[in-house]
């Protein structure tokens, strides 16, 4: 156990004792995200560095405070990468804040969530301990996958310690390409070609106009583009869209995130719609918070997040039979209570 870690151990286990809040910070920037927590700070950015790393067995394991700047940095010095494309929101974003809030950018629906590459986790209770879930093996059939648990869970069951990550080669060719193709339209075009084997890595609509990523083999994607025709764009495009910064998600005092089964209507509600995830994710910037929206989801099969605007209620409500789950999992890792309380939910 580290200097740090013991400090840390130290500082739970207080506030264990006294049953006092706990709001674990990182590197700030993605604190808007989720509801506000009052407590005392337990600071995690100093807990850094990459304790393991071999290129050839495409798995890293870094410490939570890592930067995610040097992470990324790390693996395009020997050509890898993070297939769940995690957004940036400065250079002070840590591996702990990216995994606590468990967000993905746009190669999710072609490569998969950011907890699908999540192989194993240190992560300290609420006793101040620090237990080990999962490894750094690809198929851990040891247990229950808690180490799953982590991801999104906003640091609400513990403070995350040590990351493991599968990581990949990163593509040969990369190229953008835009269409003037409707918003529906083009959503239903995209389903139809990823019934194909072709290299899409990103399909996003910004209300006007359809953004398409292939990324592949040099024959793959030169071929892909022939057939697709449209007009070529930078490249840059695509980390606005992982970032947030683009247009499309600027100018509202409120922006929802309502991700929905590509079968599903997009929503119609009053505001400027854009989708990500080839569909699979609507972005509604508005005016005013239509609370309707979480209701609207969950009929669709989906799920709301307030982004921005949020007042108490931030995430989808949960049914009773899974705030249940929720509860007992955080009794059972966080007896006290003390770790980030109320982040996600009232009460959790």
């Amino acid at each position: 156990m580290t200097d740090l870690t013991a400090q840390l151990a130290d500082q739970v286990r207080a506030a264990t004792a006294d049953r006092a809040p706990l709001r674990i910070e990182g590197g700030g920037t993605r604190a808007w995200f989720g509801r506000p927590v009052e407590g005392q700070a337990l600071k995690v950015a100093g807990h850094r560095g990459v304790i393991d790393y071999d290129p050839s067995e495409l798995v890293i394991t870094a410490r939570a405070g890592t930067p995610m700047a040097e992470v990324e940095a790390l693996l395009a010095d020997n050509d890898q990468m993070l297939c769940f494309e995690p957004p940036s929101f400065g250079p002070a974003g840590t591996l702990g804040g990216a995994v606590a809030t468990g967000l993905s950018g746009p190669r999710r629906p072609f490569t998969g969530a950011l907890r699908d590459y999540v192989l194993g986790v240190r992560v300290m209770d609420g006793q101040g301990e620090a237990l080990r879930f999962g490894g750094t093996v690809f198929k851990n059939v040891a247990g229950f996958d808690a180490f799953r648990l982590m991801a999104g869970a906003q640091g609400s069951l513990g403070v995350l310690l040590d990351v493991s990550l599968r990581v990949f080669p990163r593509p040969r060719v990369e190229r953008a390409l835009v269409f003037d193709m409707a918003r529906d339209a083009g959503r239903n075009w995209v389903v139809e070609q990823m019934r194909r084997p072709l290299p899409l890595s990103g399909a996003f609509h910004d209300g006007q106009r359809l953004h398409i990523r292939l990324s592949g083999g040099e024959a793959a994607v030169t071929g892909a583009a022939r057939e697709f025709g449209g007009e070529d764009e930078a490249l840059d495009l695509w980390t606005t869209v992982r970032d947030l910064t683009h247009p499309a998600f600027q100018g509202a005092p409120v922006l929802w995130r309502i991700a929905l089964p590509q079968t599903a209507p997009l929503p119609e509600f009053d505001g400027q719609l854009a989708w990500d995830w080839a569909g699979g994710v609507a972005w509604l910037k508005a005016d005013e918070i239509a609370p309707q929206v979480w209701d609207w989801a969950r009929r669709m099969d989906g799920h709301a997040t307030l982004y921005r605007g949020a007042k108490a209620q931030v995430f989808q409500p949960l049914a009773p039979p899974i705030l249940k789950l929720h509860q007992r999992i955080k009794t059972a890792l966080d007896p006290a209570g003390v770790f980030n309380p109320g982040r996600m939910y009232e009460g959790l």
